[in-house]
C-alpha cells in the first residue's frame, strides 16, 4: 500500500481510539441538565470538580472503596502474576525435561479458552474451598496467564542470551541466582510488557467479579460502576455519576502506561555478549 493509504488507515485508527474518551471527557464537565441538551463534543459550563464531589459523596465515598479495591485487584495480581509468569517462560526456553513441549500445548490451549467461560466452574472450586465473596476469590484466578506464558517464552529466547547463563554457572553461580541475578534483569521488558497486559486485563475484569462477589465493599470499578448504571434508569443523575467515575477510571491506566513505556525501548542486553 502507499505511504498515503497507510497513514489514512492509521488516522482512522487514531479517530477511533480517541473520541470515545474526547467525548468522556466533554461529558464529565457537564452537569445533568447540560449533558442531554447540548453537543457531545462541546463545553456548557465547567463542573468537573463539582461532579468529583458528587462522586465522592454517593455511597458515603464507596466509589474511591471501589478504586482502591481495583488497584490491589490489578497492580498487586498483574505483579505477581507477571513475575510467575516470566519464571514459566524463562523455564520453558532455558530448560528441557520430559514432554516439556507436551506441557507447552497444554499452555497454548488455555489461551484458546476465553476467561468468561471458566468464571462458572471458578466459581464451583471457589464455593469448595469456601473462598466465595472474598478477596481471594478474584485475586487468585487472575494470577493464572496463559498467553503471558507464551509471551514470556518468546521474549526469554530473544533477550536472555545461553552464554551469558553459561558465564554465571560457570562463576559458581545456582540456578535461583542466575535467574534473580542475570536473567531476571534481562527480562524487566518482558515483564513490564507482560504486567501491562495483565494489568489491562484485571483492571477491566467484570465477569468474574459479578459472578464472585456480592459485597458492594469488595466491588472493583467496573462492577460498581455497572450498579450505578443500571440504577440510572430510575434516577437520572446516576448517568452523569457514571460518566465522572469512568473517567476518574482511566487515570490509572494512564499513569501506568506513561511510567513504566521507557523500559519498552530495546536492547537492556545489547553488549552483553562479546
Amino acid at each position: 500500500m502507499s505511504r498515503a493509504t497507510v497513514n489514512v488507515l492509521l488516522i482512522i485508527s487514531v479517530l477511533y481510539t480517541l473520541l470515545p474518551l474526547t467525548w468522556l471527557l466533554f461529558a464529565s464537565t457537564k452537569s445533568l441538565s447540560d449533558l442531554y441538551s447540548t453537543p457531545g463534543f462541546s463545553f456548557a459550563g465547567f463542573n468537573l470538580f463539582e461532579n468529583i464531589g458528587a462522586v465522592a459523596q454517593e455511597g458515603g465515598g464507596v466509589f474511591f472503596r471501589w478504586y482502591l479495591n481495583s488497584v490491589l485487584y490489578a497492580g498487586l495480581g498483574a505483579a505477581v502474576s507477571s513475575f510467575v509468569t516470566v519464571m514459566c517462560g524463562y523455564a520453558f526456553d532455558k530448560y528441557s525435561w520430559f514432554a516439556k513441549e507436551k506441557m507447552f500445548g497444554l499452555v497454548l490451549l488455555g489461551v484458546l479458552v476465553p476467561t468468561t467461560a471458566t468464571a462458572v466452574p471458578l466459581y464451583l472450586l471457589a464455593s469448595k474451598v469456601g473462598v466465595v465473596n472474598t478477596f481471594w476469590s478474584v485475586f487468585v484466578p487472575v494470577l493464572v496467564h496463559p498467553f503471558g506464558v507464551y509471551l514470556a517464552r518468546v521474549l526469554s529466547s530473544g533477550y536472555v542470551p545461553g552464554e551469558v547463563l553459561e558465564a554465571a554457572r560457570s562463576d559458581g553461580a545456582g540456578e535461583l541466582r542466575t535467574f534473580a541475578s542475570v536473567a531476571l534483569p534481562m527480562l524487566l521488558p518482558a515483564y513490564v510488557t507482560i504486567f501491562l497486559f495483565q494489568f489491562t486485563a484485571i483492571w477491566n475484569n467484570f465477569f468474574l467479579p459479578l459472578v464472585m462477589l456480592s459485597d458492594q465493599r469488595l466491588y472493583p470499578l467496573s462492577l460498581g460502576l455497572y450498579g450505578w448504571e443500571k440504577q440510572g434508569h430510575a434516577f437520572p443523575e446516576f448517568h452523569s455519576l457514571v460518566i465522572t467515575g469512568s473517567l476518574l477510571s482511566v487515570v490509572p491506566l494512564l499513569l501506568v502506561f506513561v511510567s513504566l513505556q521507557r523500559f519498552w525501548k530495546a536492547g537492556m542486553t545489547a553488549g552483553s555478549v562479546k
